[in-house]
């Protein structure tokens, strides 16, 4: 009995760890009074009530927003360096302590409905910080962590929440990448000769380091102006859109990140497609509509990080090994078929419930280098396949 109440609050932890990390409890910022009305771009016909954002409504502590240009942003103006290290310099500028912004607004139908109504937007936004786990020159991987505090009804801040949010890997001149067919189902490609040469390979993993999507592009460098964009991809539906609508199957888009003074921003322009099958669209009308993202990191300054520190400095032993079982898995060339979606159907539960576990202090740095122990997280990766 004491096991089935431990492994059901466990559950409800996973559950409630989860839905942060996917932003739908995302502590506000200081912000002044909201506004009567609010202007939706694309909308502008449209009632203002009925476009109304959903997502976080919760509020946090008092931020202060940095006041002038960072050192990565400093670094990234200096003269004479090669395109290569200049490139490096815009990636790891995504390093760091920022107050997160995620806005999310379909601007198209193609429906062809004569009763279409746009879907509310969504926007949600919390305190993130971005850690580099690994750079090795030509490959670097950045984590992101959720580290927040939200205001009570009595006015006092809780207890900071952190959950790993995330990852983004970069890699240079790629010969390969991991393309997603839909249906929880994933195929590694070899890409041509003539698009690795002087391209990075951004890839895009889920919170638990399953995999997500990768694109391929280049860095351009126009004096103060910092940007890639990735070809298009297919990606797995979000929590923010699964959880409101069933149907259509892969979002189909393009990424771009855009260094700035003070942070970076990241936009998306997401077509919704319904598919056949793995690799295959809907022959009747496979593109529904198309969304807009726009997600902003805003560097920001005396916040308290060390909650996050933490976390990744105890856990990382073990997200290494989770992340060592993805590239083994994906690097067969053979299909990689979950029996479900990560996060939707609750896969990521046992890797959770092992990394709250070693946080707590449950499982030792001693008991994590034994090879049964390893074993033991390797054997939760593959229980995500069919």
């Amino acid at each position: 009995m004491q096991n089935i109440r431990n492994r059901t609050l466990a559950n409800v932890i996973m559950l409630v760890s989860m839905a942060i990390s996917q932003a739908h409890l995302i502590a506000r910022a200081a912000e002044p009074a909201p506004r009567p009305h609010q202007f939706t771009f694309a909308w502008p016909y449209t009632d203002a009530d009925k476009m109304k954002p959903r997502g976080g409504t919760t509020r946090g502590e008092d931020i202060t927003l940095a006041e002038v240009p960072s050192a990565q942003w400093l670094a990234l103006q200096q003269a004479g360096i090669s395109s290569f290290e200049r490139d490096r310099r815009a990636i790891l500028a995504m390093a760091g302590g920022f107050r997160a912004s995620f806005d999310f607004l379909e601007v198209a139908d193609f429906s062809g409905k004569p009763d279409y109504q746009p879907p509310r937007p969504y926007q949600s936004w919390g305190t993130e910080k971005v850690y580099v786990v690994e750079d090795s020159g030509d490959f670097i991987s950045l984590q992101h962590v959720l580290v927040m505090r939200v205001r009570m009804p009595d006015g006092k801040l809780s207890e900071p929440f952190i959950n790993k949010h995330w990852r983004q890997d970069w890699q240079f001149e790629p010969a390969d990448y991991a393309v997603y067919q839909g249906a929880d189902t994933w195929q590694t490609h070899q890409i041509p000769g003539d698009q690795r040469r002087g391209s990075w390979k951004q890839t895009v993993y889920q919170v638990d380091d399953s995999p997500r999507y990768a694109a391929v592009g280049q860095w351009q460098h126009s004096g103060n102006y910092s940007t890639w964009i990735g070809g298009e991809t297919w990606r797995p539906l979000p929590r923010r859109e699964y959880a409101v609508r069933d149907d259509y199957q892969v979002l189909v888009g393009t990424n771009r990140h855009t260094i700035t003074p003070n942070g970076w921003i990241h936009e998306e322009l997401n077509n919704k497609v319904a598919i056949a099958g793995p690799g295959q669209l809907r022959a009747d009308q496979p593109v529904l509509a198309r969304e807009f993202g726009f997600n902003r990191y805003e560097r920001i300054t005396g916040f308290d990080f060390s909650p996050g520190d933490s976390y990744v400095e105890k856990t990382e032993p073990m997200w290494k090994i989770v992340r060592d079982e993805w590239q083994v898995l994906l690097a067969t060339g053979e299909p990689v078929t979950m029996r479900g979606a990560a996060d939707k159907d609750e896969l990521f539960v046992p890797l959770y419930d092992m990394a709250n576990q070693i946080e707590r202090g449950d499982i030792s740095a001693k008991q994590m280098a034994r090879d049964d122990w390893q074993d033991s997280v390797r054997s939760a990766v593959r229980s995500y396949l069919k």
